[in-house]
């Protein structure tokens, strides 16, 4: 009895911490879907709120609206086409791992880019809007080389896949065309049509006349005398008893 109590004692201690650990990842899983939703809500309004600003305002602003724009969409664009083809191709694991070093770089000029909008001194910020273009520039190439490398890649084993399957449907194709004698119905032989009336009987008839016409008027061939069998006349002397002539 104490066996059993204990049994039963450890499948429910069992169950309840299963449905506690089921509990807290649903939770988590629902927090992330929250964060995720919040974070993409946040980024669209930042987004709408920059090409707003670059659109909107004028002189240093409107540049460092222009610029924060123009990082956020190459990073975000080259994450996603990685994130897409990083489950396809394990090659590109190498290539997000350096993207996430760039992101690094992007997300610390992101941040300056944002505190200087906020700085009243407008001559000192337009004083470092070269640097900052030309480290947007380079961190912007190097995400789309990432991603159009990447999209290249991906392009490359399409067309080499769809050329594989090309040849091999043709291949098939020529095969299906060389239709095979084995399965082909027996040859026949061509109808006899049957020959007209009075045919049969004419040629018959004809053949009966031609008997005929043999045993009247046709000789029948004779066979030379057996010479074995060659008659002796009384007039005739046997051979060998011919009286030699005499001379007077």
């Amino acid at each position: 009895m104490d066996v059993v109590i204990l049994i039963v004692a450890l499948l429910f201690v069992a169950f309840v911490a299963l449905g506690v650990f089921v509990s807290v990842k649903a939770v988590r899983a629902a927090k992330r879907g929250v964060d995720r939703t919040i974070s993409q809500a946040r980024r669209t309004v930042e987004d709408t709120t920059l090409r707003a600003r670059s659109i909107g305002q004028t002189g240093a602003a409107g540049e460092l609206a222009q610029l924060r724009l123009s990082l956020r969409t190459s990073m975000r664009a080259t994450q996603d086409a990685l994130q897409a083809g990083v489950a396809e191709d394990a090659s590109l694991t190498e290539s997000v791992e350096l993207f996430r070093r760039l992101s690094a770089h992007g997300h610390e000029l992101d941040d300056e880019l944002r505190q200087l909008e906020r700085d009243p001194d407008r001559v000192r910020v337009a004083e470092r809007l070269q640097d900052l273009r030309e480290r947007t520039e380079r961190i912007t190439h190097a995400a789309d080389s990432l991603r159009w490398a990447a999209r290249d890649r991906a392009r490359k084993f399409a067309e080499d896949d769809l050329s594989s399957l090309s040849a091999q449907i043709d291949v098939e194709s020529g095969a299906l065309r060389h239709w095979s004698t084995a399965g082909e119905p027996p040859e026949r032989e061509p109808m006899m049509w049957p020959e007209p009336e009075g045919s049969g009987a004419g040629a018959a008839g004809a053949e009966r006349a031609g008997s005929s016409a043999g045993d009247q008027g046709v000789p029948e061939a004779i066979e030379p005398p057996d010479p074995r069998r060659q008659q002796t006349y009384p007039w005739q002397k046997a051979p060998g008893h011919t009286r030699p002539e005499t001379t007077t």
